[in-house]
Order: C-alpha cells, then sequence, then structure tokens
C-alpha cells in the first residue's frame, strides 16, 4: 500500500497515514456500514472509503495469501489430524466442508440479476470452505451464484481435481487393528456425494445403532465448519448482510480478504480467547439442505470401517 502513489485527506486537511488507511479500510469490512457512515465517522468522503478499501484488498491479494493454503508438512497434517480426532474420535480426518451464502440486493428488473437468484429467493453468491480443527479455513471456492448445489461447487474447485488425482488427502494411512487401513478424508453434510476420501452420514430413518453412533459424533465434528461460518460473518460484517448492488468481480475477491483476515486473527490469538468466542452456528439462516445422494462404493467402505471403529467392535 506504501508502494503505491496516493495521497488521501482528512475533511480538515491533515494527510492519513499508513495506518489511518489501514483502519479506514479494517472498519469498513469489519462493519459492513455503508461507504458514507464510515466516511463520516472518520471525516472522509465516500470515494476515498471506497478507494482506501480496494486498495488494501489488493494488498492482501499480493501478500497474504500465505494465510490461507493446505497444509503443506506431514507435521503440520498431523497436529491437525489429532486435534480433529480429540473432538469425537474420528481418526485421519483433515477437515471439514461446509457453504454460505453472501447477499446482495440486485435490481430485480435487470435481467442479469436473474443468475444470482437462489431457490430461496434472494440474490446470493456462495462461498465454500474446508476448515481445519481450529476453525482455520485451509481451501475456499467462492464466486458462483447462490444457486448452484453444494456437490456441483465441489465438483468445480481445484480441491476436488487434486483429489480425483490422488494429489490430496495422499498422506498417511490410519492402520487398524484387523489390518486394514483408513486414509486421508474430509467430513461434509448430505448435499456432498460419498466418495473415497469425502465422508457425509448414513441417510435414513430406522438406522442401526451403530451408524446412529457415527452420525453422531459426524455431526458433533461438523460444528467446527459451522462456527468457523459464523464467525467471519460474525467478524467481518460486510458480508453477513445484504450487499447493496456489490460488483460481482469485486465481491469474491472481498470474501477471500475477509477469510484471510479471519485466519490472521486465529493466529494472532491464543486458545482462551478462541474458546471465549461466541459459540454461534447459524450462519445461513433461512436456508435448507439439499441433498446430493451419490454414493461411490469406495466411500462406502471407508465410512463403515470409520463407524465400526469407533463403535468398538474391531478385534482387540
Amino acid at each position: 500500500m506504501t508502494a503505491k502513489p496516493g495521497s488521501f485527506t482528512f475533511s480538515n486537511g491533515k494527510p492519513l497515514s499508513f495506518e489511518d488507511q489501514v483502519a479506514v479500510a479494517l472498519r469498513r469490512l469489519s462493519s459492513g456500514e455503508s461507504l458514507v457512515t464510515v466516511g463520516d465517522s472518520f471525516g472522509l468522503h465516500r470515494s476515498t472509503v471506497s478507494q482506501l478499501t480496494w486498495r488494501f484488498v489488493e494488498a492482501m491479494e499480493e501478500r497474504a495469501l500465505h494465510h490461507l493454503q493446505w497444509p503443506s508438512t506431514s507435521a503440520e497434517r498431523m497436529e491437525i489430524k489429532s486435534k480433529f480426532e480429540k473432538i469425537q474420535g474420528l481418526p485421519n480426518c483433515c477437515g471439514v466442508i461446509d457453504t454460505t451464502h453472501v447477499m446482495m440486493c440486485l435490481p430485480s428488473a435487470d435481467p442479469a440479476s436473474k443468475v444470482w437468484l437462489d431457490r430461496e429467493k434472494n440474490h446470493s453468491m456462495v462461498l465454500q470452505a474446508i476448515v481445519d480443527p481450529e476453525m482455520r479455513f485451509r481451501d475456499i471456492i467462492t464466486g458462483w451464484p447462490g444457486k448452484i448445489d453444494d456437490w456441483l461447487m465441489f465438483q468445480s474447485s481445484n480441491f476436488y481435481k487434486l483429489c480425483d488425482k490422488g494429489e490430496r488427502l495422499n498422506g498417511e494411512m490410519f492402520e487398524l487393528s484387523n489390518g486394514s487401513e483408513i486414509r486421508e478424508y474430509i467430513i461434509g453434510d448430505l448435499g456432498y456425494p460419498l466418495l473415497p476420501y469425502l465422508v457425509i452420514p448414513y441417510q435414513g430413518k430406522e438406522l442401526p445403532e451403530i451408524s446412529m453412533e457415527f452420525n453422531k459424533r459426524h455431526s458433533a465434528t461438523r460444528l467446527v465448519a459451522s462456527r468457523a461460518l459464523a464467525r467471519l460473518k460474525e467478524m467481518w460484517k460486510i458480508i453477513q448482510g445484504v450487499m447493496w448492488r456489490p460488483d460481482k468481480h469485486k465481491l469474491p475477491r472481498i470474501t477471500l480478504v475477509c477469510c484471510l483476515l479471519h485466519n490472521i486473527v486465529i493466529d494472532l490469538e491464543d486458545d482462551d480467547a478462541q474458546d471465549e468466542m461466541p459459540l454461534s452456528y447459524d450462519h445461513d439462516p433461512g436456508y435448507r439442505q439439499r441433498i446430493c445422494g451419490s454414493l461411490d462404493v469406495n466411500g462406502v467402505h471407508l465410512r463403515d470401517k470409520l463407524s465400526l471403529y469407533l463403535s468398538g467392535k474391531l478385534p482387540p
């Protein structure tokens, strides 16, 4: 930001320092208030607030992307898997996948707005995230219209392509006492397909006890993603409310920067501060679960092995 030319002044003529410029951008992203409201609170014109926010977003894209990445070392992956196992016992789990909608207020008379109209009759854009046990975002994809199904969005992602080629979730196996192994995987809800590396709950009303127990543990572990997305929107309110006629090319970039800031805050705080965060899980009110229903036979085998292991019914 300091390398880019441009002088900004308050309404009293005093120049804004670099810290002032960052403060204005952070205020805009965290409060979700309008450009006019943020400008009035600092003594700035709305266009200055807009310019400063966008300069900050661009700087974050250039310099901060390393704050959101898939764990690159074996030690880092082991730590993540160990922390997931401590939640509800799921072994070798590497992440939880979930989606949330970023709402937009668009002119209904404009035919281009129809693309963004979702099944709940809101204009929205989707954010899909894979979260680690400390609520950090490890992989995200955004920019798709809100009506897209979770599984289609996942299949369009680079993460899916890497998994299919065997280049992701390909680390150490977890050995079971009967000699079989459990590979690395992520977990998600029924909006996703059951894949060899993506485990979803059992579906049905009268499930055997072993499957019900698995679903209970699976659901409790999945809450980390709901909590992360709720916290993201709570802390960076620009993507929490209904955004007034946003630029569809800029909104995914703003969402990415909010995710980067979310991770930076987690890296800066201690465990006690995380525990004090409000336990909100409702990041997508009014959106009903859509069911994918697709099952891969290797995914079925993995889920059955996991439920057997968690039930304690494997031979010692």
